[in-house]
């Protein structure tokens, strides 16, 4: 049997949201929050290892949102605008944030699991030492895609872009680049085990020559 060639793509199930939900104003450190529509966000919120499952947080304009070791399981985040966005050492499972403005979102070391970004701008992205599978990041506008030291597999990207992607020490397998436009791939020689178009590689075509220690130049 002949094998199909190109990246799988992710695996994703849309957040499993209940038809009714409980309004709640507000998170707090440490809470636990099931089947909520969370409204009324605003200013500095810390909701750091909080544990948010079949809920929404909708149209929340936030400072900063401090989901730092949360845990999020079937969630939507819908038309968020925050300064930043921090999650670090978070665990995702089927998350899917649509929509807003971003300054920073920061997943350095999180856990994510069949998660959607979609429609976002976001100035500064980081997934630094992240464990990424089956994630879609679509129609979405990157300043810094920061990815040291971060493990994907399953990850495809459509219709974006990126100013700068950073893929220091970065593991990947089926990881989708094709539909990402970057203005510069930082270090090409860490891009092993992704997809690119052939343009996207000429286009790069000076940067993998210097990463492979060839002298460019007219």
């Amino acid at each position: 049997m002949v094998r199909a060639r190109g990246p799988l793509p992710p695996r994703l199930s849309a957040p499993d949201l209940p038809r009714v939900f409980e309004s709640v104003d507000g998170l707090g450190p440490r809470a636990d929050v099931l089947g909520a529509r969370v409204v009324s966000l605003e200013g500095h919120v810390d909701a750091a290892h909080s544990a948010l499952s079949e809920s929404v947080i909708a149209e929340a304009s936030v400072d900063s949102l401090d989901l730092t070791g949360a845990s999020l399981a079937d969630v939507e985040i819908a038309t968020l605008r925050a300064t930043e966005l921090l999650a670090r050492d978070g665990r995702w499972r089927n998350v899917a944030v649509i929509g807003g403005r971003i300054g920073t979102l920061d997943l350095s070391g999180a856990e994510l699991d069949s998660v959607e970004l979609r429609g976002l701008r976001i100035d500064y992205l980081s997934l630094r030492g992240a464990k990424v599978r089956d994630v879609l990041v679509a129609d979405c506008v990157i300043g810094t895609l920061d990815l040291p030291l971060a493990t994907l597999s399953r990850v495809r990207f459509d219709g974006s872009r990126a100013d700068e992607v950073d893929s220091d020490g970065l593991r990947a397998e089926h990881t989708d680049l094709r539909g990402l436009e970057a203005l510069s791939f930082g270090r090409p020689d860490a891009l092993r085990g992704v997809t690119l178009t052939h343009r996207q590689v000429e286009l790069a075509a000076a940067d993998f020559a210097r990463a492979l220690g060839i002298d460019v130049q007219d």
